[in-house]
Parts: structure tokens; C-alpha cells; sequence
């Protein structure tokens, strides 16, 4: 653990990221200490601009553009997370069994996953939630039915070359039943790329929840930063801020994982431990 926090620190792109990811979850857990007030209170000082008064200013509707963007954190944070959690948990279960069983269970498993990889996921998104409604819940468990590919990808690749290594067949040796190989010995050496891969799907999710807002299909309950641009569109004349700081926040969010996604990959990068070692 602390070689892993040793390589990943010494990316510093990747630490600024990681900083960057921390200070937000822990802005979504102080955000009733940090907010001015209801985000969705409507106010009487339409359009205030960034100032002493209103640190981000004001919406069309005097709503407190600050207060907007520390609640919108916690609804785009926790889109980003429990869809990442959803595809991962899918593609780490489809592409366990294609790896490990192989044959005719690995050729329909992989005419599924690309079957789902050619769709169009925005668009296949926008169509879902339109024909179903808009809805936290439905924007998660869509953004994560649709993310699940590249993960399933990786994790066969991974079982396809652990299954052949000499400790799996030491244990088949010594009467080892296929689910203990599996569970016990592939799957955990397998889970690196996929916590890569999952730390970027929180991103991509960040930035689809915020797209499909955008065209007015986020939860009308919530307030999240795609919905704050979606409010936004008509009054860029009149309220810059109101657009600027939202997307300011979801770039910075985006960014941030990304960053850190690739800071993950180095520190569990194998031939990096060899060279250490």
C-alpha cells in the first residue's frame, strides 16, 4: 500500500486530480455548512452578479448560483459513482465468465458486449429516459447498463492470460474447484484494470448525467450541474455566470478523475513494481 501511495504521488498531475476528487467528497459531505441557503429557494435579486452578496451570483430566478453548485455536487458525484459501481460490477461479472469459461460461453458474451459497444450511448441514453422518464435513479441504472463494455474487455483479457499461469494450474493440481480458482486466485489479481477503468467511468457518467440534463432530462427534483446549464441556455447575455460556473465545475470534475485514473494505472503498472523491485 504504501509503494502504490509512493508512485501515485510522485505523478503529480495524477495527485493534483486525486486532491482535486478528495476535496469534493468532502465538500458533498459539509455542503448544509458551506451552502448559503436552499438552492432552489427562489429569490427576489434576479441576475446579482458575482459579488460580496452572492459569490457566484444569481439565476434568472434569484437562485443563489453557489449554493447550486455545492448541492449539484452531491447529485453529479453520486451519479458518477453508483453508475461507475453498476457498469463495473456488470462488465467485472460478464467478462470473468468469458475469460474463465471460454468457448461458447466467451464468443455470445462478446457478440453481447459488442452488440452494446457499437450503440450510441448518449443517444441510446436520451431515447431510454424519454421513453421511461426523467429520474435519478433511471439516469444511474441507464449510464451504468451502457458503460459496462470496455470493463467486461479488460477483465477477459485479464482471466485469458491468469488461467494459464503456473499458480492455477498448481491449483487445479492439488484438487482446487473451479469457483475457489476463480475467486480466490484469478479475480483478485485481475481487479487492477478494472479499478482503472472504474475511476474513469466516473467521469465519462459525470459528463453523460450532465449532457442528458443539459437537453432536460435530469431529475426535475434535483438540482445538478447539467441542470444548472439546462437553466442557464436562455440568458447567457444576461447571466454569464450562470452557465460559467456550473461548466466550470463539471470540466474540473472530469479533469480530475481522469487524471487520477491515469495516476491509478502507473502505481498498479506491473513492469513499474518489476523495476522498483
Amino acid at each position: 500500500m504504501q509503494s502504490f501511495a509512493r508512485r501515485f504521488l510522485r505523478n503529480r498531475a495524477a495527485a493534483a486530480g486525486g486532491g482535486w476528487v478528495v476535496a469534493l467528497i468532502l465538500i458533498c459531505a459539509l455542503v448544509p455548512w458551506l451552502a448559503a441557503g436552499d438552492p432552489l429557494r427562489v429569490g427576489r435579486d434576479a441576475f446579482a452578479p458575482p459579488g460580496a452578496a452572492y459569490w457566484f451570483g444569481t439565476d434568472n430566478q434569484g437562485r443563489d448560483i453557489w449554493s447550486g453548485i455545492l448541492y449539484g455536487a452531491r447529485v453529479s458525484l453520486m451519479v458518477g459513482f453508483l453508475a461507475a459501481i453498476t457498469s463495473s460490477s456488470i462488465g467485472i461479472a460478464i467478462g470473468a465468465a468469458a475469460g474463465f469459461c471460454g468457448r461458447w460461453v466467451d464468443a455470445l458474451l462478446m457478440r453481447l458486449t459488442e452488440l452494446f459497444q457499437i450503440m450510441p450511448r448518449f443517444f441510446l441514453a436520451l431515447i431510454i429516459i424519454s421513453l421511461f422518464g426523467a429520474g435519478i435513479g433511471k439516469v444511474i441504472f441507464v449510464i451504468g447498463v451502457l458503460g459496462w463494455p470496455p470493463t467486461a474487455r479488460l477483465i477477459r483479457a485479464e482471466f485469458m492470460t491468469l488461467k494459464e499461469r503456473e499458480f492455477i494450474e498448481a491449483g487445479r493440481a492439488t484438487g482446487m474447484g473451479n469457483m475457489a480458482l476463480c475467486f480466490r486466485h484469478i479475480l483478485p489479481n485481475a481487479l487492477p484494470p478494472a479499478v482503472v477503468a472504474g475511476s474513469l467511468d466516473v467521469a465519462q457518467a459525470i459528463l453523460l448525467e450532465a449532457s442528458l440534463s443539459f437537453f432536460g432530462m435530469g431529475d426535475p427534483n434535483l438540482i445538478s450541474w447539467g441542470t444548472m446549464l439546462y437553466n442557464a441556455q436562455g440568458y447567457l447575455r444576461q447571466g454569464w455566470w450562470m452557465s460559467v460556473f456550473p461548466g466550470t465545475a463539471i470540466f474540473l470534475a472530469v479533469i480530475a478523475f481522469n487524471l487520477m485514473g491515469d495516476g491509478i494505472n502507473e502505481a498498479l503498472n506491473p513492469r513499474l513494481r518489476e523495476r522498483e523491485g
